[in-house]
């Protein structure tokens, strides 16, 4: 059996049980079974069809289960939103229409050879740095629940900051290729251009007060570098460089101290800064070990106000967590450590250095991002506000992981024509 029909028969799989879940939703709110639940399953199902169509004809030797995991995690978000407001619902299924539209256009465009990508490495680190300024310019920055991080343009409103990740990923493939041999010796003409992309991509983070992007730019430029280059020291230098620049904004930006002191101690301000930590908390005990069923899940009082604000973009895990109950969310979870491990897999099979660094930083960047959001949301770490990759509302982040998903497909597809796999 070809890769492309695993990857066809994985993808009726997940569109069963997507539309499983819609209707278990739809009973639940309706109490009856209609033609409309079979219509969303088989409208969902011909989109990924189609971008499977797409896959066939651009990557045909690329791997097999990353699409499929990607319209799983897509759909189960999207029967969520649904659950939660029909309105945002309808329009994720937008975006997730407009990100399969980017998923496809990128695999078609640098179908021949996407390491041309690497002649433009400045560029895209440049543009790194326009996106995330966007946010901070006058008129056309906006602020949502306390960080600016969108850019609103006529009717339009959307975060540059998930686009500016894939471009600083670029950048730093390319960069690192060509220098990890001299890096190694720690010249300063060759750690200026990556120190200048970094630290400015820091102070634009610090100034938009989007903490948790800035933690996740941090992760992705120290993961790369060391795999580029092997030195441990590198890790240590970043964890002090992490460890003092933390002090330092936990002393100077009320925000992330309000944000440190409802981690440790949420309880302390239950119906201030902890009621949404507080709320997620409940939700998820709520949920025991089996869930409560798709539909089941109780997150509005008796008078319909929410219970979690926010709940279809920040602590959409928290709503998920509560129906799907701890074996449903653990297997949830697991999806996100699959679609890990063979993005790593695909960087171990790349034969050329710009492809290790490109799949690597994408693998990483998907796998950091969602340990951040969950690990806030469970308290290991302090809350931020990203999103959970293919399940949160948001299209930005939608359309931003379809393209992120079609550079894996890319060096999976050139790895494996080259290996014979």
């Amino acid at each position: 059996m070809s890769a492309r029909t695993r990857e066809l028969l994985s993808l009726v799989v997940v569109g069963t049980i997507v539309g499983s879940a819609f209707t278990s939703v739809y009973i639940a709110r309706q109490e009856v079974v209609s033609t409309e639940s079979l219509s969303y399953a088989f409208f969902f199902l011909g989109l990924y069809v189609a971008a499977h169509i797409v896959t066939r004809i651009a990557v045909p030797h690329a791997d097999p289960y990353l699409l499929p995991m990607a319209g799983f995690l897509t759909g189960i978000g999207l029967t969520e939103i649904y659950r939660l407001n029909e309105d945002e619902a309808f329009r994720q299924g937008l975006w997730i229409v407009i990100g399969l539209i980017a998923f496809a256009g990128t695999l078609l465009a640098l179908r021949r050879d996407y390491r041309r990508l690497e002649s433009y490495k400045y560029l895209f680190g440049l543009g790194a740095l326009v996106l995330l300024v966007l946010p901070a310019m006058p008129i056309i920055g906006k602020t949502v629940n306390g960080a600016r991080l969108w850019v609103e343009l006529g009717p339009m409103r959307f975060q540059p900051g998930e686009f500016a990740k894939i471009f600083l990923i670029i950048f730093l493939a390319g960069y690192l290729r060509e220098k990890r041999e001299v890096l190694a010796q720690v010249r300063l003409k060759d750690l200026g251009p990556l120190l200048l992309i970094w630290g400015g991509a820091m102070a634009v983070l610090v100034m938009t007060n989007d903490l948790g992007g800035g933690l996740l730019y941090f992760g992705i430029f120290l993961a790369m570098l060391y795999v580029a280059t092997a030195q441990v020291w590198f890790v240590a230098a970043g964890a002090a460089m992490f460890v003092g620049g933390a002090a330092l904004v936990y002393t100077q930006i009320g925000r992330v101290a309000e944000r440190v002191r409802m981690w440790l101690d949420p309880w302390s301000d239950p119906d201030g800064g902890g009621y949404q930590t507080i709320q997620s908390i409940y939700a998820i005990a709520n949920g025991h070990f089996g869930g409560t069923g798709f539909g089941q899940g109780t997150f509005t009082d008796a008078d319909g106000n929410q219970l979690i604000p926010y709940v279809s973009t920040d602590f959409i895990y928290s709503a998920l967590a509560q129906e799907l109950g701890l074996v449903g969310i653990a297997a949830f979870l697991l999806v996100y450590m699959l679609f890990a491990a063979r993005g790593f897999r695909i960087a171990l099979l790349a034969q050329d250095g710009f492809s290790k660094l490109l799949a690597v930083g994408l693998t990483f960047c998907f796998t950091l991002q969602t340990f951040i959001i969950v690990g806030g949301i469970l308290r290991i770490i302090p809350l931020t506000g990203i999103t959970l990759p293919f399940v949160s509302y948001g299209g930005s982040s939608v359309v931003a992981n379809f393209m992120l998903l079609a550079g894996l497909l890319l060096v999976s597809n050139r790895a494996n024509a080259r290996s014979g796999a």
